[in-house]
């Protein structure tokens, strides 16, 4: 009897990147909250300001992504990292629905094994920071925090996609992520904790158990990716389009996104 699902059709390959690639990400981008911001280790003491300490928080947390992005695993899923990257470039017809769906849940899976192995790692320091938990600032109202995560989602992606539907931009793609999210994480941080990506904030959550507050990070990071792809419409106005799925596009690695429009190898099943 045939089965109705052909699970050869699934690209588990690129999923398995896209999942050991969350889980790196924040596996590098929580341990360095940990030793810039935990208790009793020796940052405080060497850069009492919190805001060195923030902008190093954002190189290395975003380095990281971006070193994953330009790795052989990072050429062949993409390296989207985050579902509402995935979520963006599915409504500008460059992903399959099933792909979708097997990067978002490799997203979220690699976001609770990357806080989990943190916690393991790095114990009570990691409780001092709350597990690295996505919080709105203190001083802040939720209207405001919300606003600050849509905003700067939107501008990721607006970015993201300006830069692939340019030939010259479209390998200095890593580079532009790595210096806009470095720079979002150094100065929104504070405001609303500068989470992006719905798996990075549900992660910390989940393996925590803390909810509070976290329905934010479940809307707003989506809601800026939308906006991010209309706007991008509305700029190109039919002329430009994104030439590629991926952030890092290298010719000679299988790619399964749709409407490609660079040179590029079909994944053959």
């Amino acid at each position: 009897m045939n089965s109705f699902i052909n699970w050869k059709s699934f690209n588990w390959s690129e999923y398995g990147a896209e999942f050991l690639g969350t889980a790196f990400n924040l596996l590098v981008g929580f341990s360095i909250i940990t030793f810039n911001f935990g208790k009793g280790l020796p940052m405080e003491r060497l850069i009492p300001p919190e805001s060195p300490r923030l902008l190093i928080n954002g190189l290395i947390f975003a380095g990281s992504g971006a070193l994953f992005t330009i790795s052989p695993l990072g050429k062949l899923s993409g390296a989207h990292l985050n579902p509402c990257v995935s979520l963006a470039f599915w409504i500008q017809g460059k992903m399959h629905g099933r792909d979708l769906i097997g990067y978002i849940i490799s997203q979220f899976l690699g976001a609770i094994i990357g806080t989990f192995l943190v916690t393991k790692l790095w114990g009570g320091y990691a409780l001092s920071v709350n597990n690295c938990i996505t919080l709105p600032g203190k001083i802040y109202p939720l209207w405001y925090v919300f606003l600050a995560e849509v905003f700067m989602t939107f501008l990721l992606v607006l970015c993201v996609f300006i830069f692939l539907s340019h030939h010259q931009l479209l390998r200095w793609t890593p580079l532009m992520v790595w210096l806009l999210v470095a720079t979002m994480v150094w100065l929104g941080a504070p405001i609303s904790g500068t989470s992006l990506n719905t798996a990075r904030s549900m992660g910390p959550a989940l393996i925590s158990w803390f909810w509070q507050d976290q329905w934010l990070y479940c809307i707003a990071p989506p809601l800026g990716a939308l906006i991010g792809v209309g706007v991008f419409r509305l700029i190109a106005m039919g002329e430009r389009e994104v030439l590629t799925g991926k952030l890092f596009h290298v010719p000679h690695y299988p790619c399964i996104f749709k409407n490609v429009k660079v040179p590029h190898l079909k994944k053959q099943y």
